[in-house]
């Protein structure tokens, strides 16, 4: 969740709404097939105290796409779940990225922050200092003496 309090009446596509024959016809598969499919841990639904299972809008697109995979791509179940296992860690691992790169952004925002108080805070009559070129000559120095 993103920290701010949700309506708890607002409808999005993770809220579970869905009987299994509601999801069946929206999905064009037949109740047993979402059973097995729930067995299998290809789409798992929510549940109800009642242990009735609920789809969301979420869920559905799921099993449109498993089916997908499954008649057209001629893609096996088992390799249906890795697929749906795949992309669920590629989401996480995009949006970890999404933080990640904000945190970065916002720790060079403040970087430039300090940088900018520090060189804002320089002593203006300081000469900056430059290396004295060596020579080979040879100074001597004799301190005057003391006239007796």
């Amino acid at each position: 969740m993103d920290g701010r309090r949700r309506n708890p009446y607002e409808l999005t596509d993770e809220t579970p709404v869905y009987v299994i024959s509601v999801a069946a016809q929206l999905s064009g598969l037949h109740p047993q097939t979402l059973r097995q499919y729930d067995r299998l841990g290809l789409v798992s639904p929510d549940r109800t105290a009642g242990r009735g299972r609920r789809y969301s809008a979420r869920d559905i697109e799921l099993l449109r796409q498993v089916q997908e995979l499954s008649q057209t791509e001629g893609i096996n179940l088992a390799g249906i779940k890795r697929i749906i296992e795949l992309e669920n860690q590629v989401a996480a691992l995009q949006s970890r990225v999404a933080e990640l790169s904000a945190a970065v952004e916002g720790a060079a925002a403040a970087m430039q922050q300090r940088e900018a108080a520090v060189h804002a805070s320089y002593r203006r009559d300081l000469v900056p200092y430059q290396e004295v070129q060596q020579t080979s000559a040879l100074v001597v120095w004799r301190p005057k003496r003391p006239q007796d």
